[in-house]
């Protein structure tokens, strides 16, 4: 005969709900490890600390090179003092200083160039009011004959052409001056006869008064002047010069026009006032006058 076991009803009902109770727990337990998975993508507190310090660090050194590009750029905009710039060339003011409107309609004789000095020597001449009054007479006769004559800006008896000068040989030129001139003498010359002039250009016209007396004197101050311009390889004065003071000027070649009234004019100097206006320079101080400068040689006695 055969046994089988059979399990009672209540034991399988025991059996039955200690799976369900197995199952339940398994499923639990799934649920936690699901509900708990993100934490482990979430960052700790460390690192949101590490991650500040490194965020502040960044924006640390951003500043600071910041602030060394703003002191860069500060220190790259002083500017030069103006000796400096006076030693090189530059092609920014060529524009400005070239336009004649700007100079009353002249028109430069030799390209301008910072850097580059005019240069001439001179003896000045101080007008007196009875000239003034004579010199207003002759401009309003040019006028009259379609000649529009300007007053000189400064009257001078001019002993040497106009030169370019680089700024450092201003100082080695002066003394070469000086030093030739320290035996030439003091004179008074004289001028009454009016002539026209003009530069080499025919860009100007001039009416001058031509020196009559002190001719020979002038000239050997002339051969002085000459052997410093000699020796910076300059222009000398001109051969057969015709040492005047210019009294008037005006922009273009007006040299036909003056000419047919420049006996009209000769005869306003004749028939002064007092008798045929006579101009005396007193040459006691010899100039040099480079760029905004003037430099003074006193002769003996």
């Amino acid at each position: 005969m055969m046994l089988v076991n059979y399990s009672s009803s209540s034991e399988d009902e025991t059996e039955v709900l200690e799976n369900a109770k197995r199952r339940q727990s398994c499923n639990n337990d799934d649920r936690l490890r699901k509900k708990h998975k993100p934490e482990l993508e979430v960052p700790s507190h460390r690192n949101n600390c590490n991650d500040h310090e490194s965020l502040s660090v960044t924006c640390t050194t951003a500043k600071r090179q910041e602030s060394k590009m703003k002191s860069e750029t500060t220190l790259s905009r002083l500017p030069l003092p103006d000796s400096l710039l006076d030693m090189f060339t530059g092609e920014g003011e060529d524009s400005d200083t070239e336009n004649s409107s700007h100079h009353e309609g002249r028109i430069r004789s030799f390209k301008h160039e910072r850097g580059n000095w005019a240069t001439y020597v001179y003896f000045p001449y101080l007008p007196e009011e009875e000239f003034l009054e004579l010199l207003d007479e002759m401009l309003a006769l040019a006028a009259a004959h379609g000649v529009p004559l300007s007053r000189a800006q400064d009257f001078h008896l001019s002993m040497s052409q106009t030169v370019v000068l680089r700024h450092h040989w201003i100082q080695p030129f002066i003394q070469s001056l000086r030093t030739g001139l320290s035996d030439c003498r003091r004179l008074v010359c004289s001028a009454e006869k009016l002539r026209v002039y003009s530069n080499a250009e025919k860009t100007r016209t001039f009416l001058g008064m031509e020196v009559s007396s002190g001719h020979s004197q002038l000239l050997q101050i002339m051969k002085t002047v000459d052997g410093t311009m000699e020796e910076f390889r300059l222009d000398t004065f001109y051969k057969n010069p015709s040492f005047h003071v210019s009294l008037a000027w005006c922009a273009g070649d007006f040299t036909d026009c003056m000419r047919t009234c420049l006996q009209k004019l000769q005869g306003l100097v004749d028939c002064h006032e007092d008798g045929r206006f006579l101009l005396r320079v007193d040459c006691q101080e010899l100039r040099c006058k480079s760029g905004n400068k003037i430099f003074s040689f006193p002769l003996v006695c």
